[in-house]
């Protein structure tokens, strides 16, 4: 009798608890709802200004209006099939289509404890940036019909299953791969592409002798300034829920970016005797790429050795690309966002260590008990996307390039400038 007692009184007391689980968290939906906004900052205007200060004037436009078009094309793609092929059960590569078109989803559908309409907007705000970053690597001089092209498709074949792999349920993540906010998914993807673009496109017309220098670095700063901030809903977003693991992420996030800038900009100092404003907000955004994938899983300790890291990595890799190679990705995609997210993610696997003191994590994935082992899951996570993201993006810019006629304007088109061009406008009338 006393068992029964006990019984009951256990399932009494153990039903709210159930209950709770299955129901709507008002604090975790409106923390999610502002991360969302504060993601898509980051796009729009956030990145496009970031970017549109960094190309010469002829080209500002293009780079605003190339922002603005890939956030509505990824958008309209990640509503109709892009959600579906990411977040559907499917199996250990790719989604299904049991998602298409938000079938079955209703106000009351949840994902955890939140709308499940309110998580897929969230992740619809990370398929909007990511193929937006690839703009900086063939900036001023790709055709407007082939970016809407190569974006909605990449979208599709690159990003949606990479995004399954990690967040998805994929083989990485039943690996124990750690990307908190989107290192792998997010920043090699896109660095990656974007080296593929800068090598099929070939560089500028005048480049490496011509100076192509920002024609607005106010703009650019301002940009910069939108990204810092947005980034909070980035990776403190990423925790889906308003507690402790949103905000160390924000904090980690914080530390990571203002190291990253004070580093890059003291390499300058040192080796050019001043410190640029340009080379600070460079290191900025260096240090935010960087902590991204390890930002629910580090310190703060070791956030501040991820952005000193970054800082340099990222810094001596521009000059190597750019000075060295003379690769022309245009506005340093690749060793910023590349270079800095397979930075991080490899980094994730090494400070997560609850034993190194002041720099450490908060343990490693289920089932890893040494460093050793999540920082091979970290590598192998990040040699299949580099390889995986190269040869498809290969392929999908020499099937544009057919589709277009040609990926790139003529010579005379890209002189004048893609903001007449392209778009018969100018971005100035002074």
């Amino acid at each position: 009798m006393n068992k029964i007692i006990i019984t009951l009184f256990a399932l009494t007391f153990s039903l709210p608890s159930f209950a709770q689980e299955a129901s709507l968290n008002g604090a975790n939906t409106a923390w999610i709802l502002t991360a969302t906004a504060l993601v898509l900052l980051m796009t729009l205007p956030g990145l496009a200004l970031f970017y549109g200060g960094l190309v010469r004037r002829k080209n500002i436009l293009s780079i605003l209006m190339q922002c603005f078009a890939i956030a509505g094309v990824s958008s309209i793609l990640w509503f109709i099939v892009g959600y579906s092929l990411a977040f559907g059960e499917g199996n250990a590569w790719i989604g299904d289509f049991s998602k298409v078109l938000m079938v079955g989803m209703t106000k009351e559908t949840l994902a955890g404890d939140i709308p499940e309409s309110l998580f897929m907007l969230f992740q619809m705000t990370f398929a909007v940036i990511t193929p937006a970053l690839i703009i900086g690597a063939y900036a001023e001089r790709m055709k407007f019909s082939a970016v809407l092209l190569f974006s909605g498709l990449w979208l599709l074949v690159v990003y949606a299953p990479v995004t399954h792999w990690v967040w998805g349920g994929g083989w990485l993540a039943q690996m124990g791969v750690y990307d908190f906010a989107g290192g792998i998914v997010v920043h090699i993807t896109a660095g990656v592409a974007a080296l593929v673009a800068a090598l099929v496109l070939g560089p500028r017309h005048g480049f490496p002798k011509t100076p192509m220098l920002p024609h607005n670095l106010t703009m650019t700063v301002t940009g910069a300034g939108m990204l810092w901030v947005g980034w909070f809903g980035f990776n403190g977003g990423s925790a889906l829920a308003a507690n402790g693991d949103a905000s160390m992420a924000m904090l980690v996030t914080h530390l990571s970016a203002s190291a990253g800038a004070l580093t890059w900009a003291a390499i300058e100092w040192k080796k050019f005797g001043k410190a640029s404003v340009l080379g600070a907000v460079t290191g900025m955004v260096a240090g935010l790429g960087t902590i991204t994938p390890a930002s629910g899983f580090v310190g703060p300790g070791g956030a501040l050795i991820i952005g000193v890291s970054a800082g340099i990595v990222c810094f001596y890799s521009t000059v190597y690309i750019k000075h060295k190679l003379k690769i022309d990705d245009s506005l340093d995609v690749f060793p910023v966002h590349g270079i800095g997210g397979i930075l991080g993610t490899l980094l994730a696997g090494i400070f997560a260590s609850t034993e190194l003191g002041a720099f450490s994590g908060f343990g490693y994935a289920e089932g890893i008990s040494t460093m050793i082992g999540q920082v091979t899951v970290q590598l192998i996570g990040i040699g299949a996307t580099i390889i995986y993201t190269a040869i498809v993006s290969y392929l999908l810019f020499k099937l544009v390039a057919l589709m277009t006629k040609g990926l790139r304007v003529s010579k005379e088109q890209e002189i004048t400038g893609l903001d007449i061009t392209e778009h018969d406008e100018v971005g100035y009338n002074l």
